[in-house]
């Protein structure tokens, strides 16, 4: 039997009748409002609490003089943290800026240098580590072709190259220099198009359409050397600005060279290859920047150790992972 119904043979007639005890005058005083604020104050404390739920602050009593002293700590603590931060910030800013500012210092500050590479070097080993053969960039629709800019490093070059042009390949397994015309890298690979969004770190980005051969196929026709992780890329054709030969070289890990998107591109919008964009063989890389993406390749390299990169040297990524 239940505890609900047994009884208590000690208990008076009048409850083991009722199951009640008579009413007092005292309960029979009782009101109405009474029974409800009993009734409310014992389901206040039935109701269960949220883990996030807000609680009610503390009451805190502090003497004046010890208010005082907490609030004058804060401030001086405000007031270091703040010459703190600008500071370091300072210490970043352009040698200008801080000529306007009052400020001398040196602006090849070998400390910035190391702090602003340390920085750049976290970004890439976090892009690197993020990167996979499985991920792709989005792809377009013809209709969703934008207008692609000549964005040479310096001055277009004279077409007058194109006619000698050859692919120069080296640090290859077999211990061999290839030599590959444009003819052989057009009949022996097959042709793969694509429309893909070009990003450029100078802050603009072109949807265009392309076509070429990829570059993991060029690598399992002519496999690099054991060891190697990297590429050198270099276009011999660039111009600065006065028209003098500016070489342009840049360094590609091998894994991003193996993705299915990376082409070696011989066309653009259905046709061969201008000198605007790099005629005849150019390196597209749509999961980088377009600083890697460069124009009239001349020549590969395959290397164990990471190369020498034009942009990295200047002060800007090695990885331009996006």
């Amino acid at each position: 039997m239940s505890d609900d119904k047994k009884t208590d043979s000690t208990q008076p007639e009048e409850i083991r009748s009722t199951g009640s005890p008579p009413l007092s005058a005292n309960h029979e005083s009782r009101t109405d409002e009474a029974d409800s604020s009993v009734a409310v104050e014992s389901l206040s404390v039935k109701k269960p609490q949220g883990f996030f739920a807000e609680r009610p602050l503390p009451a805190i009593e502090m003497t004046p003089g010890r208010l005082r002293y907490l609030t004058r700590r804060d401030v001086l603590l405000f007031g270091a943290g703040a010459v703190a931060a600008l500071a370091g910030g300072g210490f970043l800013l352009p040698q200008e800026t801080l000529s306007r500012l009052g400020v001398r210092r040196n602006k090849d500050s070998p400390g910035k240098e190391w702090f602003l590479n340390r920085a750049l070097r976290i970004d890439d080993d976090v892009a690197e580590a993020l990167y996979s053969e499985n991920r792709r960039v989005p792809t377009y629709t013809k209709s969703q072709i934008t207008p692609l800019k000549n964005n040479y490093n310096g001055a277009t070059p004279n077409p007058g190259y194109i006619s000698g042009w050859n692919l120069i390949l080296d640090g290859l397994a077999s211990g061999l220099s290839i030599s590959l015309d444009i003819r052989n890298l057009t009949t022996r690979f097959s042709v793969h198009e694509q429309i893909t969004r070009l990003v450029c770190v100078e802050g603009w980005s072109a949807v265009a359409w392309w076509a070429g051969l990829r570059f993991d196929d060029l690598l399992s026709a002519y496999p690099p050397m054991s060891q190697a992780k990297w590429a050198r890329v270099e276009s011999s054709v660039n111009l600065d600005d006065s028209g003098d030969p500016d070489p342009y070289f840049m360094s590609i890990d091998l894994a991003t060279a193996r993705h299915p998107q990376t082409l070696l591109a011989t066309h653009f919008n259905g046709q061969p290859l201008t000198v605007d964009h790099g005629a005849p063989l150019r390196l597209l890389v749509p999961v980088k920047l377009g600083l890697k993406n460069v124009k009239a390749i001349t020549k590969i390299t395959y290397s164990a150790e990471e190369p020498r990169d034009y942009w990295a040297e200047r002060g800007y990524s090695r990885y331009d992972g996006i």
